[in-house]
């Protein structure tokens, strides 16, 4: 086998997501999913610490979030900052031809505890960097955590709506759409009177 492989990283998610899928994640080894993607065990931990991770992708969408931040209008409020980064993230990452991969991995996640625990300490991850890129545009530090509480909540649901295989959206659609419903939510639960 070459020392070098083409694409591993992907091929190793791909045979994870098969594998998990077929037999469930517990009774999934590395090797197993090393054979699968045709790699090494070694180049499988090249790339992810623990089969855990294969389905994680590292910290890559924390760092897309707080770039579309940054990235956003001097003149945006820190809501508009984040829907500006989900914007970017839906048209980076959450594009159509990924749609049915995620509804896999999805439900892939649901079905295993330990992969749903990944995905919640993932989500706090978001929120903290989400929440650093906005005092980083000198939002103050409660404004962040509100503003990035509620971007988190938003990544969230608009995550589940869209990655449904019959949706046909795009990823920033629902993501705007579910920003103006959460803030509508917002308003009436806080008896907003503006």
């Amino acid at each position: 086998m070459a020392r070098w492989q083409p694409n591993a990283p992907e091929r190793l998610v791909v045979a994870a997501l098969d594998l998990f899928s077929e037999r469930g994640y517990e009774n999934t080894t590395v090797i197993d999913i090393a054979e699968r993607a045709g790699l090494t065990k070694s180049t499988f931990f090249r790339h992810f610490p623990d089969k855990r991770e294969v389905l994680f992708g590292g910290d890559g969408m924390s760092g897309l979030l707080a770039e579309g931040i940054a990235a956003a209008p001097a003149a945006a409020t820190p809501l508009e900052a984040v829907a500006h980064a989900l914007d970017e993230v839906g048209r980076d990452v959450f594009v159509p031809s990924r749609r049915a991969f995620t509804a896999r991995r999805q439900a892939v996640i649901t079905a295993n505890p330990e992969l749903r625990e990944r995905e919640a300490l993932k989500g706090l991850r978001l929120t903290a960097s989400m929440a650093e890129a906005l005092r980083q545009r000198g939002v103050p530090e409660l404004t962040s955590r509100v503003a990035a509480e509620v971007g988190a909540l938003v990544m969230k649901i608009t995550y589940e709506r869209w990655s449904d295989a019959a949706g046909t959206e795009e990823f920033t659609e629902v993501a705007r759409r579910t920003l103006g419903e959460v803030r509508a939510a917002g308003a009436s639960t806080l008896g907003d009177n503006t």
